[in-house]
């Protein structure tokens, strides 16, 4: 069904083109206090919908990480606080506001495990995860939405089997954007006060390439000085722009222009590269690649800097490709290389962008070598200048990251992480930028703990006769340790009271509950410590309970709405046996089963994929001549 679906959408888009884009965005503007319904806008339902009972990745693309760094030095731009920039959880949706059209709410079936900063400074995304069935073959290259400063930049799917690539997954380019090159002005040549500028209004100044700090003043615009992973523009006069960064640094833009045979080597006012963030980056924390800075210009031959590369979030698994193919497969997120200098080519040119970052949660690969798989996510190039006179290419962009679950894949399959190359400074060759940072393929490496994170679809706990019935669902388990259950009584000092190892199921919903015996009064806190293989771990929101106020039964259901599966969880504390019923809107019973919750809670999973969309009663029968009613609706396309 859902696959039907996708061929009949993409099938005429494939016919026209050689590209599609699978996935809906939206920016995040606000996020209740509960962490489970968030206020969007800038909603892009082109290629996708953020529909009931679909996943969604929640990621803090920039954030407020500057702190005081604010002054003309050499150290703007540097990291106070990484705050949240880079994280990112899946999340699913239990509804929509409004229902068709345009939603301006999203609500989760679970909080939000993660602090998201909305605020000054920052900026917070979601992105479908986009589900393309059991098994899925390519019939165009997979592309994302460019970001354009509040939505894009990020391509996410998944296939619970196999992904037959015959195409390409690309993310280059479509990270942060270039700074601009700067007006024509003609400044002054090799100066101190030049070299000084880091920051600045004027335009006569080449633009700072973006990073992951949303920069809202306009004193930070133009100048040498980086920020955060974006590169420094060029300054007076002619000098390159700075290359940006990612897992490693990006190179500093060229001198400057020097009326001679050099370029300015006493006062360079080349743009500085942008900061490498490889000490914050994770399998759960994860940047798209800083731009390039532009280039300063008085002769309208500059160029802007390159953008960086975006995300590229990949669940399946196994990836294979076929015996022949007709073009080389690649899944790359490449930094742009920034544009050599036009006309008669005095001028400055622009830096690089950083490559993105790649993450691969991919069991198997299956590569024959008549279709090899290239996996890259390299920094771009600086731009050259093309005058025989020499004036100032642009720094080289920094290597952005690669990171496999399991051990990295050789066989009929090649990944890299280079840096981008200086541009040469005159068509003579010579070169006083500098190259991206780090050790070529220093951005490859292996995560055992997923690398996508677990979510946490729900967590609770009710107070019973004798005990707390603590209650959990996770719907991503892959290469997971066991979770930590902690408790305490005034919501701070918390204490281990059990470790429950892990299911471990990829492609269902895995159910936990724990009877816990040594309870507080009035309130328990409880919160759970999600720990991986590699004994990295996260913790689960808190939540409490009161003694004697939360005996009733309750009834989760998810999804609802639902299409092919239903998952019911019932919480009983007077242990009742009794029967579920599944009955249509003209009382018809459709399913029927019997319930035990001799432990105060049972798990029903129903195989919806056959049942006629509509509206349909669940009828709780106990024993006990009690008896619960619940609304649940299918929506099935047949």
């Amino acid at each position: 069904m859902k696959k039907t679906l996708v061929i009949i959408f993409f099938l005429p888009v494939s016919l026209i083109c050689d590209s599609q884009i699978l996935n809906a965005y939206a920016k995040v503007t606000g996020i209740n206090g509960a962490s489970t319904t968030l206020t969007v806008s800038n909603v892009n339902e082109a290629s996708h919908t953020f529909s009931v009972g679909g996943q969604v990745i929640v990621m803090q693309m920039q954030d407020d990480v500057i702190g005081t760094n604010t002054t003309n030095i050499s150290s703007f731009g540097n990291v106070s606080s990484i705050a949240n920039a880079g994280i990112y959880e899946i999340k699913t949706i239990s509804s929509r506001s409004p229902a068709t059209g345009t939603p301006t709410t999203i609500t989760f079936s679970s909080g939000l495990v993660n602090s998201f900063n909305v605020g000054t400074n920052s900026s917070v995304q979601i992105i479908t995860f986009r589900d393309l069935g059991s098994n899925y073959t390519t019939t165009a290259n997979i592309l994302g939405l460019a970001w354009d400063g509040n939505v894009g930049g990020v391509v996410a799917i998944q296939v619970a089997n196999t992904l037959t690539l015959n195409h390409s997954i690309l993310a280059d380019g479509i990270g942060f954007i270039g700074g601009s090159k700067s007006n024509n002005n003609t400044g002054s040549i090799c100066t101190a006060t030049n070299t000084a500028l880091y920051i600045s209004n004027s335009a006569n100044l080449g633009s700072k390439g973006q990073g992951i700090y949303l920069s809202t003043s306009i004193g930070f615009t133009n100048g040498r000085g980086k920020i955060l992973n974006g590169g420094g523009g060029g300054g007076d006069h002619n000098a390159g722009g700075g290359g940006g960064a990612n897992f490693s640094s990006g190179g500093q833009g060229g001198n400057g222009y020097n009326s001679g045979a050099t370029t300015c080597t006493l006062y360079p006012t080349g743009g500085l590269g942008g900061l490498g963030l490889s000490s914050y980056i994770t399998s759960s924390r994860i940047f798209m690649g800083g731009a390039g800075g532009g280039a300063q210009q008085n002769n309208s031959n500059g160029t802007s800097g390159g953008n960086g590369g975006g995300i590229i979030l990949l669940k399946a698994n196994t990836v294979l490709t076929n015996s022949t193919c007709s073009s080389a497969i690649k899944i790359s997120a490449n930094g742009i290389s920034a544009s050599n200098t036009t006309g008669g080519g005095n001028d400055g040119a622009g830096g690089g962008g950083a490559g993105g970052s790649i993450i691969l949660q991919v069991n198997n690969y299956s590569n024959t070598s008549a279709c090899p798989l290239t996996i890259n996510s390299n920094g771009g190039n600086g731009g050259s200048v093309t005058n025989g006179t020499p004036h100032a290419g642009g720094g080289g962009g920094g290597q952005g990251v690669i990171i496999f679950s399991g051990s990295q894949p050789t066989l009929n399959l090649t990944s890299a992480t280079n840096s981008g190359s200086p541009g040469l400074d005159n068509s003579g060759g010579s070169s006083s930028g500098t190259s991206g940072g780090g050790i070529s393929n220093g951005g490859i490496f292996s995560s055992s703990s997923g690398p996508l994170p677990v979510e946490l679809i729900y967590f609770n706990a009710t107070a019973e006769k004798t005990c707390n019935n603590v209650v959990w669902k996770s719907a991503i388990e892959v290469n997971f340790k066991h979770y930590e259950l902690e408790s305490c009584e005034d919501g701070v000092s918390f204490n281990k009271i059990a470790t429950v190892n892990s299911i471990g199921n990829l492609t269902s919903i895995n159910n936990y509950n724990y009877l816990d015996i040594n309870y507080f009064k009035p309130f328990t806190y409880y919160r759970l410590k999600i720990v991986d293989v590699d004994n990295s771990f996260s913790y689960s929101s808190i939540i409490s309970v009161e003694y004697g106020k939360n005996t009733k039964s309750q009834i989760i259901v998810f999804p609802n709405p639902a299409s092919d599966e239903l998952y019911l969880s019932l919480i009983s504390p007077d242990q009742k046996e009794g029967t579920i019923v599944f009955r249509d809107l003209l009382g018809r019973s459709i399913f029927q089963q019997k319930i035990n919750c001799s432990l105060g809670i049972e798990n029903i999973y129903i195989n919806t994929t056959d049942f006629a969309s509509g509206t349909y009663i669940i009828n709780i029968n106990y024993n006990d001549a009690k008896s619960e009613n619940i609304k649940v609706i299918i929506n099935n396309m047949k």
